[in-house]
């Protein structure tokens, strides 16, 4: 189903997500606080030669929103050129099936670019690839190496897990967010510059 003017138009703009956001907003807004864009980043988007319109999945329970949408609000706040509309992943089921990671993933958040006639460009899913690969990997040595997993199978599910690792799990999550934070914001923006030249260039 594609993706037209009018249901494009029932999303919410960056300021009215956040207000009614009922988790996390300090974290989104800290995030916000201390993030710095590279001047190329704004300048691409802001000399895009029309404004682009940006469908946005997103729920507040979700770390990887919190982490990524910030960056995106920036690069819209500061070129000018890109026209935000955000939905919540969970009641708008119809939308978010379009956008499954590997093709069985309901992953947020998801910024999908189109041109100003709905002519979609592209678009970008949960995270960086490089965070994904680094994430992994001090995913995988935890689980391998930590005491709070030494009863617990490789791979084992968040859902799954015993609360003690559980706990573990999502402190590392935490150290890990904290640690990669400027890399993850460079490597979103320059992602998503790829994304809409390739998508122009097309």
């Amino acid at each position: 189903m594609a993706i037209t003017r009018e249901r494009f138009a029932q999303g919410m703009g960056y300021i009215d997500y956040k207000e009614q956001m009922t988790r996390n907003r300090d974290r989104l807004e800290e995030n916000e606080r201390t993030l710095e864009l590279a001047p190329e980043d704004v300048a691409f988007f802001a000399e895009l030669p029309r404004p682009l319109n940006v469908l946005v999945l997103a729920e507040d329970w979700c770390g990887d929103v919190i982490a990524n949408l910030p960056v995106l609000g920036r690069l819209a706040e500061e070129s000018g050129k890109l026209n935000l509309s955000i939905f919540l992943r969970d009641q708008n089921l119809d939308l978010m099936d379009q956008y499954l990671k590997d093709g069985q993933h309901r992953s947020i958040p998801v910024f999908a670019f189109f041109d100003q006639d709905f002519r979609e460009l592209g678009h970008w899913i949960e995270r960086p690839a490089r965070i994904s690969e680094l994430q992994g990997a001090m995913t995988a040595d935890l689980y391998a190496n930590d005491p709070a997993f030494a009863e617990v199978a490789p791979g084992t599910g968040m859902a799954l897990l015993p609360e003690a690792a559980r706990d573990r799990l999502m402190q590392a999550f935490g150290e890990f967010r904290a640690s990669t934070r400027d890399e993850a914001n460079r490597e979103v923006a320059r992602e998503l510059r790829e994304l809409v030249r390739r998508g122009l260039a097309a």
